[in-house]
């Protein structure tokens, strides 16, 4: 079974330490009922990838896809983060749609998921994310999920959607 290390286990402990305790408590709730469900599980073990974001951070990840290769990485080294190389596919990916998230809120009002793959890799898989949404929601109905802003149970209405995303409204 699919397990995470003292080290990936302590990252874990640290970020939801600075989320929401309802959030935190309804990702529990849903990892548990997750790691329950051996179906489930061969889809890969739910991680938290992103609780609390600075507003350095999120400015450089508003950045990235938008704006030339040099101020990314302006962006990026006062965040503390990365530079890309010359070429990178990444550096023109769009990873966030706000320059003000609920990410920047300590404790942070939301978390983004991602799914632990037997090999050690991170993906984002949007059937397993799907899957997650609906045992998160069920802990908590106050949580949206940014593969249903609108909470209609359909992601193909979304301006945008952010299937790894999960918050508490104001």
């Amino acid at each position: 079974m699919l397990q995470l290390s003292s080290a990936q286990a302590a990252v874990q402990v640290a970020r939801l330490r600075d989320v929401r305790g309802d959030l935190a408590h309804a990702y529990g709730v849903a990892l548990t009922r997750w790691m329950l469900d051996r179906t489930l599980m061969a889809l890969g073990l739910p991680l938290v990838t992103q609780g609390y974001r600075p507003a350095a951070e999120q400015a450089a990840l508003y950045a990235q896809g938008r704006q030339p290769l040099a101020m990314l990485n302006r962006l990026r080294k006062l965040a503390g983060l990365p530079v890309f190389p010359a070429g990178s596919a990444e550096a023109g990916r769009k990873v966030t749609w706000v320059t003000v998230s609920r990410h920047m809120e300590l404790p942070s009002g939301a978390l983004d998921v991602g799914m632990l793959q037997a090999d050690g890799s991170v993906s984002w898989p949007v059937d397993a994310l799907q899957k997650f949404s609906r045992l998160i929601l069920a802990a908590d109905w106050r949580i949206r999920w940014g593969g249903d802003w609108d909470g209609d149970g359909r992601s193909d209405d979304e301006k945008s959607l952010d299937m790894p995303h999960f918050e508490v409204p104001r």
